[in-house]
């Protein structure tokens, strides 16, 4: 079991489903996916603009709370509650998004409840534990992260690829390819938990298990 020490304040499980999936759904999933994936593209930046008379209104609709909070660590070491709870609900949700594009699970994504996907990112003591200067360079310290996780994704769609044969065919989810996507995601959350989310200052591992 882990301890303290080594776990990562940020985790992240799938419930792997151990029963015979939906054939049909998981053939036209590309297509099923799209509704609930332009809710997610709404909500997380997509930008509407209208033009009339050469002039032009634009609306951008926000995702990820990033920069303004590394302006209140900054100047305040403050990370406003609901702002957290914000990153961490539209975490949550696109995490279901991507889950099930992925075959991971054949229940539609919920926009709010929970489902087969569960994480849990620990509310940080600003003042205590954050260092103010941090979240000006950490996005450049995750480098190496970011080209681990690009050789990763290739071999996570070569999976996902596999995945969807092997489910239509038996209906089933091979159990190694089950851990190893669910391991690329909680590798990648856990880089996006330091570089933007911006809620712990420890490095993330190079690793995919918690």
């Amino acid at each position: 079991m882990l301890t303290e020490s080594t776990t990562y304040p940020m985790q992240l499980t799938i419930d792997y489903p151990d029963r015979k999936l939906n054939r049909l759904t998981t053939f036209f999933r590309p297509f099923m996916v799209i509704p609930i994936a332009i809710i997610l593209g709404l909500i997380t930046g997509a930008a509407f603009t209208w033009g009339r008379d050469g002039q032009s209104f634009q609306a951008v609709t926000g995702g990820l709370v990033v920069l303004p909070t590394v302006l209140m660590i900054l100047f305040r070491k403050k990370y406003p509650r609901w702002w957290f709870d914000w990153n961490l609900a539209l975490t949550r949700f696109s995490t279901r998004v991507y889950a099930y594009l992925m075959l991971l699970n054949d229940e539609y994504p919920s926009t709010d409840e929970e489902q087969a996907v569960h994480i849990d990112i620990p509310y940080p003591n600003a003042k205590e534990e954050l260092n103010r200067w941090l979240p000006l360079v950490k996005w450049i310290m995750a480098i190496p992260h970011y080209i681990v996780l690009l050789f990763l994704y290739i071999g996570l769609l070569v999976a996902v690829i596999i995945a969807w044969f092997a489910i239509l065919f038996t209906g089933r989810y091979p159990k190694s390819l089950f851990d190893y996507i669910v391991g690329v995601l909680r590798w990648s959350l856990r880089v996006s938990v330091y570089a933007f989310l911006l809620t712990t200052d420890r490095y993330p591992p190079f690793r995919f298990a918690d």
